[in-house]
C-alpha cells in the first residue's frame, strides 16, 4: 500500500475506524471523513506517525455537497486510489410504523450519499490509470429481516447499482468490491433509527457478541488486496446467503421468528 492513496467514509467510529488502522498499519496514505471531526482526530491521534493521514469531514445526507468534497479530497494527495463507502445509519423498527422521514434518511445517508460520491471520485480514478470503489454493503443487502425494511433496501440498491456500475466500467481498470457484514461489534446499533428518527441507544446482544471490528477490517482489506466483487464477514449468519439461495421458501419461514436484535 505504499504511495497510495485510501479515502475512507465513517471512519469515525466501527468497521470504519478499524480499516483506518488497518489501512494506516500497510502505509497507505489515508484520508479520513465522517460528520463528527473531533472523533476524527482522535482515531488519527491513535496512529504512530500520522503525517499521511488528512482528516475532511462531510455529511453523507447533503448529496449536492458530497461532489465538492470529492474535489477537496483530490486536492489533498492529487490522487485517489482507493475510495472505502463505510459510512451509514442502520434501522431498529418495523415497517408499518416507520414514518417516511427516517426511511428517507436512511436511504440518503446510505444509498445516495455513497452513489453521489462515487460518481464524484470514478472519473478521476479512470483518468489516473484507474482505481477501486468499496461499498461496505450488509448481509442484509442479500436478504431481509424484520426490523430493517429500510436498510435492507439501502443495501439492496447499492448491490443492484454497483452491479450495473462494475458492467459499465469494467473496461477502464475500475474494481468495485461489496462487503457484506454481518454482526460485528460496533456502535451500529446504539445509533439504528427508530420509527421516528431517534437512536435507538441500546445495543442489541447479536451485536454484543458479533465479530471484532478489527477482525471484520482484516477480511475488508484482503478481499479489496484480492479485487473480489463480493465478500460475506461474520458468524453463522453469513449462511443465511447460501439458506436463501438454495432453499428460499424455508428461509423465508425461518427469518419470521428468528432472533435478529
Amino acid at each position: 500500500m505504499k504511495d497510495k492513496v485510501v479515502w475512507i467514509t465513517g471512519a469515525s467510529s466501527g468497521i470504519g475506524e478499524a480499516l483506518v488502522y488497518r489501512y494506516h498499519q500497510a502505509g497507505a496514505k489515508l484520508i479520513i471523513s465522517s460528520r463528527n471531526r473531533d472523533e476524527l482526530f482522535r482515531v488519527k491521534g491513535n496512529c504512530k506517525n500520522a503525517l499521511h493521514i488528512h482528516v475532511l469531514s462531510l455529511d453523507l445526507e447533503q448529496s449536492p455537497t458530497l461532489a465538492q468534497k470529492a474535489t477537496e479530497a483530490l486536492r489533498i494527495y492529487g490522487k485517489i486510489d482507493i475510495l472505502i463507502n463505510c459510512g451509514g445509519v442502520s434501522q431498529r423498527s418495523l415497517a408499518l410504523e416507520t414514518s417516511a422521514e427516517t426511511e428517507e434518511k436512511i436511504m440518503r445517508v446510505n444509498f445516495w450519499g455513497t452513489v453521489a460520491l462515487s460518481k464524484a471520485v470514478i472519473p478521476a480514478m479512470i483518468a489516473n490509470g484507474g482505481g477501486q470503489v468499496v461499498c461496505i454493503s450488509s448481509l442484509v443487502g442479500k436478504f431481509g429481516t424484520r426490523f430493517r425494511s429500510a436498510y435492507s433496501a439501502s443495501k439492496h440498491a447499492l448491490h443492484g447499482y454497483f452491479d450495473s456500475l462494475r458492467s459499465e466500467i469494467a473496461d477502464q481498470n475500475i474494481n468495485i468490491t461489496l462487503a457484506c457484514p454481518g454482526f460485528i461489534k460496533t456502535n451500529v446499533s446504539i445509533n439504528a433509527l427508530t420509527a421516528s428518527g431517534s437512536a435507538q441507544n441500546t445495543m442489541d446482544e447479536s451485536i454484543k457478541n458479533g465479530m471484532e471490528p478489527a477482525a471484520c477490517a482484516a477480511k475488508i482489506y484482503q478481499a479489496v488486496k484480492d479485487r473480489k466483487e463480493e465478500v460475506y464477514i461474520g458468524g453463522k449468519e453469513v449462511k443465511g446467503v447460501l439458506f436463501k439461495r438454495l432453499f428460499p421458501l424455508k428461509f423465508s419461514k425461518y427469518m419470521r421468528t428468528a432472533k435478529v436484535t
